[in-house]
């Protein structure tokens, strides 16, 4: 990847982009920079909308019949009925409200979660949207189209973190949703029990689901990057906790590396594809794992 596509996917320089469409689109634009693509579209499957016709497009889709109304050309836009069907689940509980440097956990893994659409849709395959905390709060439909994505994308820019982390619960309502077979992506904090946790990824396999989690974290919670007297406030619970940070910074680590290895041990043993993303790092790492699962 050509070092000036990566360079734009930096968070801090995310940050300083437009609207979230725009963002994705930088993102995506330079995470394929490189990779070969084959985007596929359905033309045999259930008719799904117009779009206007564009440079590349195949004349022979075009409605003449629309045409001859309108006197502008337009695309039929299919369903693909023999593709992947993808279903990408999103953590909007308070906790992913936290952020120490330019984007919290939410607007990185919302960044994230776009991200793996905006590459779905032009792939061709059809997505859907679940939003959580303690139950699902925004669920669409799986579809495939340019119009579709941008419904999806306004879902995640109208929704914010809040409420407390009921993961487990929630995931295996998610597993009772899916009706198809296919790809289920989480991106979340996880910052729940791994032993309720791992059960609820194990129900979404159920049926043959491949099931993809990137943990977002915030570089302070990997590597608690405190000093001197703290005052550290539960998002979810607003429990208030006073420490001397060099006191309990080791003890602090220890549980976050045992916290994290639990979950890479089960996960490994679920045949779970696992990242960590780090909110401070570019994307890079965790679309690049995606795009490239099975390669």
């Amino acid at each position: 990847m050509a070092a000036t596509s990566r360079r734009f996917l930096d968070p801090a320089l995310l940050s300083r982009l437009g609207g979230m469409e725009l963002r994705v689109r930088t993102v995506v634009e330079g995470m394929l920079a490189g990779l070969h693509r084959s985007p596929y579209r359905g033309l045999s499957s259930e008719f799904s909308e117009y779009r206007e016709y564009q440079p590349g497009d195949e004349p022979g889709r075009i409605d003449w019949k629309v045409f001859a109304r309108s006197d502008r050309y337009y695309i039929k836009e299919f369903e693909d009925e023999t593709n992947l069907s993808a279903h990408i689940v999103l953590d909007a509980s308070a906790s992913m409200g936290f952020g120490s440097h330019t984007l919290t956990k939410w607007q990185y893994g919302g960044l994230l979660a776009a991200s793996l659409a905006y590459v779905l849709q032009q792939q061709g395959d059809a997505f859907g949207l679940m939003v959580l905390d303690e139950t699902i709060r925004v669920e669409t439909q799986s579809k495939s189209t340019r119009g579709h994505l941008i419904n999806v994308i306004g879902e995640m820019e109208r929704t914010a973190p809040s409420r407390g982390t009921r993961l487990a619960p929630a995931l295996h309502r998610v597993a009772a949703r899916i009706k198809r077979k296919g790809l289920v992506v989480l991106v979340s904090d996880l910052l729940d029990d791994p032993a309720e946790v791992i059960p609820a990824l194990r129900h979404l396999q159920f049926g043959g689901n491949e099931v993809v989690v990137i943990q977002v974290l915030d570089p302070v919670e990997l590597h608690f990057e405190f000093d001197g007297p703290m005052v550290f406030v539960d998002p979810e619970s607003k429990q208030e906790t006073i420490a001397l940070a060099s006191q309990v910074k080791q003890q602090y680590l220890g549980a976050i590396n045992g916290f994290l290895g639990m979950y890479t041990e089960e996960m490994g043993k679920c045949n779970i594809l696992y990242n960590v993303a780090d909110t401070s790092k570019p994307l890079d790492r965790a679309l690049f794992s995606f795009l490239t699962r099975n390669r």
